[in-house]
């Protein structure tokens, strides 16, 4: 990545359920609010490619609406499953603008989910 740092939304105005869906120069990123700050991950579940923003979080974990895997939003580890890590983005605040950076080149088909 060099430097595509898009802005998102204000910190205030973050949804309380601690999460946001966005498309962001191409890319489908799905931004948690954890107790440790915001993650950014792609919102497409490595097993079925469904939209993980459908999903619930839980102990900082976003569940797959599909079938139940878990990925950790710090780290993007599946968690107890045999499934892909999902990739994840740099998140920064920025005169309290939440901004995530995402790559110049766009998303690869495994990267776009197959429900948007």
């Amino acid at each position: 990545m060099s430097d595509n740092w898009q802005p998102l939304i204000a910190e205030s105005e973050f949804p309380e359920d601690g999460k946001l869906a966005a498309r962001l120069a191409g890319w489908y990123v799905l931004i948690g609010r954890g107790e440790d700050g915001f993650h950014a991950v792609n919102d497409r579940c490595t097993h079925q490619a469904s939209l993980l923003s459908s999903g619930r979080i839980r102990r900082g974990a976003i569940m797959c609406p599909l079938h139940g895997a878990r990925f950790e939003l710090a780290t993007g580890r599946c968690l107890g499953g045999a499934y892909k890590d999902l990739r994840q983005f740099p998140v920064r605040i920025e005169a309290g603008m939440i901004e995530v950076e995402v790559p110049d080149s766009p998303p690869g088909m495994d990267e776009i989910p197959v429900s948007v």
